[in-house]
C-alpha cells in the first residue's frame, strides 16, 4: 500500500513557476515508477510526465516537454514537478500516482495508487 499527498499548488501568472510536490508513504517507494497527471474541468486525466525507480528514465507529453521537469528523491520518497513558463492551459487539478512496473506507462488505468490533488490555476 502507498499513500500519495500533493502540496505545492496554487496561483500563478502566466510565465510563472511552480514546483509540484509528492510525498509517499511506505517503504517500497523506490520500487514504484511514479507518475504526474491534471484534469482539467470538463476533460479527461491526462498524462503528464513520468519516472522510473531510479530516476534515470522520464517521459513527457508533448505539450509540457522542455517546460515541465519530473525529478525524485528516493530517500525523502518524494517526487517532483517542476513547472516552469506555465500558461492559462495548465490550469487543472495535478495529481500524483504511482505505477509498480519498470517501464513508465502514460494510461492513467495503469496507475495503481492515487493521491488527493492539487489545484493550479494559471491566470493570464
Amino acid at each position: 500500500q502507498v499513500r500519495l499527498v500533493e502540496s505545492g499548488g496554487g496561483l500563478v501568472q502566466a510565465g510563472g513557476s511552480l514546483r509540484l510536490s509528492c510525498a509517499a508513504s511506505g517503504r517500497t517507494f523506490s520500487s514504484y515508477v511514479m507518475g504526474w497527471f491534471r484534469q482539467a474541468p470538463g476533460k479527461e486525466r491526462e498524462f503528464v510526465a513520468g519516472i522510473n525507480w531510479s530516476g534515470g528514465s522520464t517521459k513527457y507529453s508533448d505539450s509540457e516537454k522542455g517546460r515541465f521537469t519530473i525529478s525524485r528523491d528516493n530517500a525523502k520518497n518524494t517526487v517532483y514537478l517542476q513547472m516552469n513558463s506555465l500558461k492559462p492551459e495548465d490550469t487543472a487539478v495535478y495529481y500524483c500516482a504511482a505505477h509498480l512496473s519498470a517501464v513508465v506507462p502514460t494510461g492513467p488505468d495503469e496507475y495503481d495508487y492515487w493521491g488527493q490533488g492539487t489545484q493550479v490555476t494559471v491566470s493570464s
